[in-house]
Parts: structure tokens; C-alpha cells; sequence
């Protein structure tokens, strides 16, 4: 498939155990390619969650490899299941963080920050506090706070699990229209069939813990991600094959 784009990183036969015993990754093999929107489908406890730590250097392999394409790890921003900010400090301080981590000021990350919250539709919000912020709008936040760095790579936990079906909905809309205009590779971690191929141009299917790749899906939809897209045969066939998948995965088949 010679169209395919180079990978901005590739993992090579990635194990990680932890100290009670439990290996969360063996023999795990993915490229993650530049510009892509790579989802990680699978049950609990499969490792998806350890991959991306792995891949975001939040954790060490035990065996292994991660190869970045230049050799060297580019920005990351990164967004976890729960919006994880600071109740005392405004959206604006909260957004701020990660600059603030590499030394720059207030002042010197004002605009980016302002930047950051326009694009997840919260500039009239810099002000505010978490608590006055619903759950959806919480996530939006993190999100802002993931992109004020401009990483090459988002790396994301299930960031929607908690939100109800309209939140949710809505959220991943404005995900994908993030993606579109900032080019941004994303890796998505989710339990749902649903979300990971509306949302996907490829999608990795987990085994059962210790997890590696029992399955790969692309989702070569080149039309808007709109609800006429959800309703489409190429969606529901997409998902048929998803969903098989993980069947397979539960039922301890062979690998596809």
C-alpha cells in the first residue's frame, strides 16, 4: 500500500509487566502513522491504556522497542479519562499548566492559551472555575490544555467515557473538526464500536490482557464524518467487522 504515510512512531514487540504481577502488554507490534486517527478498541484490562502510556514516556517498557520516525519523541499532549484540573484555578491558569511547566509566563502564553480555548469553543470561559463548568465542557478544557503545546501527537484515555450519548456525540464532532484543521495525529483509546469507527481512519483491535494486535481496520471514508455517515452501509459494515472482531477476542479465537 504504497499511499500509506510514514509512521510517525512504531512499536516493536512491546511487553510491560507491573509489580503485582500482572502483564499488561506482550509482544505488542503498531505503527502509528503521521496524520492518522488511530483507535485502540478492545476489553478492559487488554493494555490499551499501558500503550499509550508506553508511547508518551509516562511509563517504561520491559521489552521492546519505540522507534519515533526522526529519532527523537516530538510534543505530546496528552488527555486522560477524568478532565484532571485544578478546582482553584481559573480555565485560563488551567490551560496554562503545561506552558507554565517549561518556564514560560502568563503574559508570554496568553495568546496561545487563548488560542487553545477558541479551538475547543471556550474563549468566553478564561475566566471561569471548573465548578462552574459542566462535565462536557470540563473535558473541553483538557483538551485545550492538551493542544496549547501544538503537539504533533495527542494521545487520549477514553476522554468521553463519562459523558452522556449527546455530550459525547457532540464531542467527538468537534474532535474530528479539530483534527481537520490542525493535521494532528491522534491515538484514541475506547471501548466503544461505535465511537472508534465513526471517529477512525484505522483502528487496532486488542486481544484479551496481555494485549497485542489481534486485528486492524481501516475506515477509508474520505466524506464528511456527518449523520448521514452513521446511517451509511460502508458505517454499519465497518462496524459489523468491529464488532466481529472483538468477538473473536472474547471468545479466545485466532487472531484476524
Amino acid at each position: 500500500m504504497s499511499d500509506l504515510k510514514p509512521a510517525l512512531v512504531s512499536l516493536r514487540a512491546l511487553a510491560k509487566s507491573f509489580p503485582n504481577g500482572v502483564t499488561a502488554l506482550a509482544g505488542l507490534d503498531l505503527d502509528v502513522r503521521e496524520g492518522e486517527f488511530l483507535s485502540l478498541l478492545g476489553p478492559s484490562g487488554c493494555g490499551k491504556s499501558t500503550a499509550l502510556r508506553l508511547i508518551a514516556g509516562l511509563s517504561q517498557q520491559d521489552h521492546g522497542e519505540i522507534a519515533w520516525r526522526d529519532g527523537k519523541r516530538p510534543e505530546i499532549g496528552f488527555v486522560f479519562q477524568d478532565a484532571t484540573l485544578m478546582p482553584w484555578a481559573s480555565i485560563s491558569d488551567n490551560v496554562w499548566l503545561p506552558l507554565r511547566l517549561r518556564g514560560t509566563s502568563r503574559s508570554d502564553a496568553a495568546a496561545r492559551v487563548r488560542e487553545a480555548l477558541e479551538l475547543v469553543g471556550l474563549k468566553d470561559f478564561e475566566q471561569a472555575y471548573p465548578r462552574e463548568l459542566s462535565g462536557g465542557m470540563k473535558m473541553r478544557v483538557s483538551i485545550a490544555r492538551a493542544l496549547v503545546l501544538r503537539p504533533a501527537l495527542l494521545l487520549m484515555d477514553e476522554p468521553f467515557a463519562a459523558l452522556d450519548e449527546i455530550t459525547r456525540l457532540k464531542l467527538n464532532r468537534d474532535l474530528l473538526r479539530l483534527q481537520g484543521e490542525l493535521g494532528t495525529t491522534i491515538v484514541f483509546v475506547t471501548h466503544s464500536v461505535y465511537e472508534s469507527v465513526y471517529l477512525s481512519s484505522r483502528i487496532a483491535v486488542f486481544t484479551q490482557r496481555p494485549g497485542s494486535i489481534a486485528a486492524e481496520i481501516e475506515v477509508a471514508h474520505d466524506g464528511p464524518r456527518d449523520e448521514d455517515f452513521r446511517v451509511s452501509p460502508y458505517y454499519v459494515e465497518k462496524c459489523r467487522a468491529a464488532s466481529q472482531a472483538l468477538e473473536r477476542v472474547m471468545a479466545g479465537g485466532e487472531p484476524a
